[in-house]
C-alpha cells in the first residue's frame, strides 16, 4: 500500500472534472453581467509549472500499486531498425513517454524533456540506479518524425552516455493507433490550416513508470511531474527487485 500526499490518477481525473464543473458554473453565472456590457475580466496569467508542496515518502517505505501490463507494439527506432516495444520495458526500470518533435506548448513536450533530463542527470550519479533504468520516448506523429528526423533530436538529449535513452516512431499513425490505445493516451490532431501552418497535436502530458518485469506502476500527470517524487519511485522498485 502507497503512503503518498498526492491522490491517484483516478482521483486526479475525478479533482479536475469537479474543478471543470466548477469553472462551468462560473462562467454562467458570469454570463449576465457580460450580456449587460460589463466586459472586464480577470487575467488568469500564464500557465505554470507544477510546484511541490510536499515532503516526498522516502524510497522504500511504500509499494507503487501493478496498474496493468505494459502494452506492446512494433515501432521504429532512430536507424529506422523495427523495435518491438516490450524490448524496451523489460530487464531495466523503464520511463515512457509519447512527444512530438515540433511541440511548443511550453508545459507540454518541451516541459517533460527537461524534467527527464535533470531526472536523467539524478540517476546518472548514482551508481546503483544509472545501469538500471531507461527512458523510452515515442512520437505521436509518425508523418513528420521519420527516423532521420529522430536522430538529430536525439542527439541533443541523449548524447550524455552511458545513459540509456531510445526514441522510437512508428511506420504510421494506423500502426501507432492502438498503442495509444493501450496505454490510454488520447490525442486529438488538428490539420495544417490554409497556409501550411504546421498542425498541432493536442495530447494529456502522461509518463509512464514501467517495472522490470514490465508492468505499468505509476502514471504521471502533469500535476504530479516532480523530479524527487519520481525519484523515489525508481528507487522503491529498484529495492523491490533487490532481494
Amino acid at each position: 500500500m502507497r503512503h503518498r500526499f498526492r491522490p491517484s490518477a483516478t482521483e486526479a481525473a475525478a479533482l479536475r472534472a469537479a474543478w471543470q464543473a466548477a469553472a462551468r458554473s462560473a462562467v454562467l453565472a458570469g454570463a449576465l453581467p457580460l450580456c449587460s456590457g460589463v466586459m472586464a475580466a480577470a487575467d488568469p496569467g500564464l500557465p505554470r509549472a507544477p510546484q511541490m508542496q510536499f515532503v516526498p515518502t522516502p524510497a522504500g517505505t511504500y509499494r507503487l500499486q501493478r496498474i496493468q501490463a505494459c502494452p506492446d507494439g512494433e515501432l521504429l527506432d532512430s536507424s529506422g531498425r523495427p523495435r518491438r516495444l516490450s524490448e524496451l520495458t523489460r530487464g531495466k526500470i523503464s520511463l515512457v513517454t509519447f512527444f512530438y518533435t515540433h511541440c511548443t506548448d511550453p508545459l507540454g513536450c518541451p516541459y517533460a524533456f527537461g524534467l527527464m533530463a535533470d531526472l536523467r542527470d539524478r540517476l546518472m550519479a548514482d551508481p546503483e540506479l544509472r545501469p538500471n533504468v531507461r527512458f523510452v520516448s515515442i512520437s505521436f506523429d509518425p508523418t513528420r518524425d521519420a527516423p532521420a528526423q529522430l536522430r538529430g533530436y536525439a542527439r541533443d538529449l541523449s548524447a550524455r552516455a552511458p545513459f540509456e535513452w531510445e526514441f522510437l516512431t512508428a511506420a504510421s499513425t494506423a500502426r501507432l493507433q492502438p498503442l495509444l490505445d493501450d496505454f490510454g493516451q488520447d490525442t486529438r490532431v488538428e490539420p495544417p490550416r490554409a497556409g501550411g501552418a504546421a498542425r498541432t497535436i493536442h495530447h494529456m502530458l502522461k509518463l509512464f513508470l514501467i517495472d522490470a518485469g514490465g508492468t505499468v506502476r505509476e502514471i504521471y500527470a502533469l500535476d504530479f511531474l516532480q523530479p524527487d517524487v519520481m525519484l523515489n519511485d525508481i528507487r522503491t522498485l529498484r529495492l523491490e527487485a533487490t532481494p
